[in-house]
């Protein structure tokens, strides 16, 4: 009666069941209609990172460039005959088209009338000047007649030209040339944007996505719709080829390699895992109870990081299929008592006294895992944010799942027990132990220190950006074959210049624009583009306004015979100076040119009004054409220079952040290493506390000096990962320690477990090492190094006196 009064009824057993059954369905369901749907996976690079900035208007400039370069897709049709490549690039193109994967694909450029963009300016052509008319006209430097008279008698005439009757001296017209339309090698030829580099001429086709580069679906249209169409051009042009470019391919190179990497780590560590299984417990029902732990703690951690955050990171997805090898450890914990029991105990097993028994350690354990996830959730990176959602999640679940679940599927006891097996753990338990244990476990501990001074002397850092992705090289290679045919630097570094109008962000952009002019030699910037290029301020529209009327309209009847004396007829002269006199002055608007229709290809210059911290604003862009590192620190000494202008490096920054976390991690992890100490402190007193968190404090301690020793530079993934080992590593003592604690506990089982908890995560975790992304590389090898010394030296944390076989 006392043994049944520990037992659960059928009813409570089925109830248990059932409970967890439900939660299994309500997270799988929710997983799949999430991935029915638009694949929630994330594959915009730029969303792993972090806001840097000091406000969020540079973080909206990044967002803006990002999204107007985002749609768009460059093509780059090369032949070293022209007829060859201008051909092949109409079929490419039409090939594009006929696929239905784009929204637009333009190999020809249609008709366009340039008058659009001369009538745009002609009501406010007495507003604008270029800075050589002006200081012509203030300085006297050129005469008027003699402009005139060039006007008139001068054959050349550009695509803007205006008429000679609303331009008799030609300055809207020199103004409507300097307009940077075309900042590139690229020449109109047959109504297509052709290159000439030796002896090889390139076509440009462009084309416009359906919907986001990040979205599955696109990118799979896209990649299959570029394949066929290069596949046809081999067979009629067998001498092109086709160099690409754009965020989609990125996007969809990064999703492949994770989605690769996840099947290589999910299914290389699952099957590892199994087989150490069932070496060890030669029972497939105990393998298939763990993964079924397992399994529900990362189900219902993919649904809770879709619901809490909408979207998965690929960084999440790939770490996520490494945590098997943590969370089965809950279970192994358990399995290790369950075969544990005595012989004479087989017809007696009681479940839940069973899980009471593992529930100290285990409960240690998930706080020490915890506390290292819920340090890399206050890390500001939404990757590793939603990295410890899941772990958390995850871990938390199957620890749940083994006190809860395992015990009502594990009702009866054991059919035989590895006892051999057990034995012989506990005989090399014993072993080691009296090797590096006990008293000897100071000498072990001053021995490695010793050892590792040199290490620690000899790290370096590499705080990177691109520690954090890993880009294609054959992509890069045609980006940048794209890039020198066209002659655009295109990079991540501008200005951003705000203002509490609209005209003064016109303003000191305007004064930006003089100072990057004034740089020469290596700190020149080869040329920049700004939307003042386009909208002058009101300020300098009335500056050339004022110089016309003092120095041409002062005197309208002398300008009048002089138009007369040129060769101008009365009602043409006469038409002119009446315009100037209706003309009111009022300024060109950007809000009457981002309304052109031609303006949408340099309408990310204008960022509108946004929201600064002291309240609502206005902001542009300028974006320089050339950035070095000869020039970099004139440019961040420019801004600095002016009042409202800053110089944004989103690479920069980034890594600059990773410099400063890094260094902060040293502090977190000192304070985590604190509070473990503390916890275990008060579970085993002080001296036990000390003993059971030397290990892996040691572990730590040498994996540091093994990176310096190898020369591999720290970065905030491998100082993050030590938060893990600290996490993970201090649970292979306290497993050791709780295992002495407990009455007739078999040590050898116990050890037995901690061991194959080791190997799991280690097949897991350490198979990060392989991965593709730098990232998850250097988290895979600091958690295999510091997890392999850790379990190592988990002995050390064992309390004197308690060598027991069995």
């Amino acid at each position: 009666m006392m043994l049944m009064a520990r037992q659960w009824t059928k009813t409570q057993l089925w109830s248990i069941r059932a409970t967890w059954l439900v939660l299994a369905l309500v997270a799988s369901l929710y997983c799949a209609w999430r991935f029915m749907g638009p694949s929630p996976l994330e594959t915009n690079l730029l969303a792993l990172l972090p806001a840097t900035e000091a406000d969020p208007v540079a973080e909206k400039a990044v967002d803006t460039l990002a999204d107007a370069l985002g749609d768009r897709t460059v093509f780059l049709v090369t032949s070293k005959d022209a007829d060859h490549a201008k051909a092949a690039a109409r079929q490419f193109g039409a090939a594009l088209q006929k696929s239905g994967a784009f929204a637009a694909v333009t190999a020809e450029l249609p008709p366009f009338d340039m008058s659009q963009i001369g009538a745009l300016y002609m009501p406010y052509r007495f507003n604008l000047l270029t800075r050589e008319d002006r200081d012509a006209l203030a300085n006297h430097t050129a005469s008027l007649h003699d402009a005139l008279m060039q006007r008139i008698y001068n054959p050349v005439r550009g695509p803007l030209a205006t008429q000679l009757a609303d331009d008799p001296s030609g300055w809207l017209e020199h103004w409507l040339s300097a307009l940077p339309l075309a900042t590139s090698n690229l020449d109109l030829e047959d109504n297509m944007l052709v290159a000439h580099r030796g002896d090889t001429t390139s076509v440009l086709v462009v084309t416009t996505l359906p919907g986001s580069a990040y979205e599955t679906q696109t990118q799979r249209a896209v990649l299959s719709a570029v394949a066929q169409a290069q596949s046809s051009l081999k067979t009629g042009h067998p001498d092109a080829s086709v160099a690409r470019t754009g965020a989609v391919f990125y996007a969809e190179s990064a999703r492949s390699a994770s989605e690769r990497e996840v099947h290589l780590i999910g299914v290389a560590s699952a099957c590892g895992i199994a087989l150490l299984m069932l070496w060890v417990f030669r029972s497939p029902r105990l393998l298939l109870l763990g993964f079924v732990s397992t399994a529900l703690g990362i189900v219902c951690a993919l649904a809770a990081t879709l619901l809490v955050f909408g979207k998965l990171h690929l960084l999440t997805l790939v770490f996520g299929a490494s945590l098997i090898g943590e969370a089965v450890d809950y279970s192994i914990q358990y399995f290790v008592v369950y075969l544990g029991a005595g012989p004479g105990q087989r017809g007696g097993w009681n479940a839940r006294q069973g899980a009471r028994s593992v529930r100290a350690a285990l409960s240690v354990a998930l706080a020490t895992s915890l506390l290292g996830y819920a340090i890399l959730a206050w890390v500001p990176f939404p990757a590793l944010k939603q990295i410890a959602c899941f772990a958390i999640v995850g871990i938390s679940t199957a620890f749940a799942s083994v006190l809860w679940l395992l015990p009502v599927l594990l009702v009866k006891g054991p059919k035989r027990a590895q006892r051999r097996l057990f034995l012989r753990a506990a005989t090399l338990l014993a072993r080691w132990h009296g090797t590096i244990g006990g008293r000897r476990a100071w000498i072990v501990a001053g021995v490695l220190v010793l050892i590792a001074i040199p290490g620690w002397l000899r790290l370096a850092s590499d705080d990177d950006i691109h520690l954090l992705i890993q880009r294609d090289p054959d992509l890069v290679a045609q980006e940048d074959q794209v890039r020198n045919a066209i002659g655009v630097d295109n990079t991540a570094q501008f200005f951003v210049v705000r203002g509490a109008s609209q005209e003064l962000v016109l303003q000191r952009a305007e004064a930006l624009g003089v100072k990057l002019d004034a740089l020469s030699g290596a700190r020149s910037v080869n040329g920049w583009q700004s939307v003042t290029q386009f909208v002058p301020s009101a300020q300098r529209q009335a500056d050339a306004r004022a110089t016309l009327a003092q120095h041409v309209f002062n005197d309208p009847a002398a300008l009048r015979s002089m138009l007369l004396q040129a060769g101008f007829r009365d009602e043409v002269a006469d038409a002119w100076l009446a315009s100037y006199a209706k003309s009111n002055g009022a300024p060109l608007t950007v809000e009457r040119w981002l309304a052109a229709p031609w303006s949408q290809p340099y309408r990310h210059l204008w960022l509108g009004r946004v929201d600064a911290r002291g309240g609502h604003g206005y902001a542009a862009i300028v974006m320089p054409q050339r950035v070095t590192s000869q020039n970099v620190t004139a440019l961040i000494d420019t801004a600095r220079s002016l009042e409202g202008v800053a110089f944004v490096d989103k690479a920069a920054s980034v890594s600059k952040l990773f410099g400063a976390y890094r260094v902060d991690s040293g502090i977190w992890l000192a304070g985590a290493l604190l509070l473990v100490l503390i916890l275990l402190m008060a579970r085993y007193t002080a001296s036990g506390g000390i003993a059971t968190t030397l290990p892996v404090l040691l572990a730590i301690g040498v994996t540091l000096a093994a990176f310096g020793y190898a020369g591999v530079p720290l970065n905030l993934f491998n100082c993050l990962a030590l938060m893990l080992v600290l996490g993970v590593g201090a649970n292979y003592a306290v497993f050791l320690r709780e295992g002495c604690l407990r009455d007739h506990a078999d040590l050898g089982a116990v050890w037995t477990g901690v061991l194959l908890s080791a190997a799991t995560t280690l097949l897991s975790f350490g198979m990060l090492a392989f991965s593709a992304m730098p990232a998850l590389k250097s988290f895979g090898a600091t958690l295999a190094l510091g997890i392999l010394v850790s379990v190592l030296l988990a002995p050390i944390g064992m309390p004197p006196g308690r060598r027991r076989v069995a």
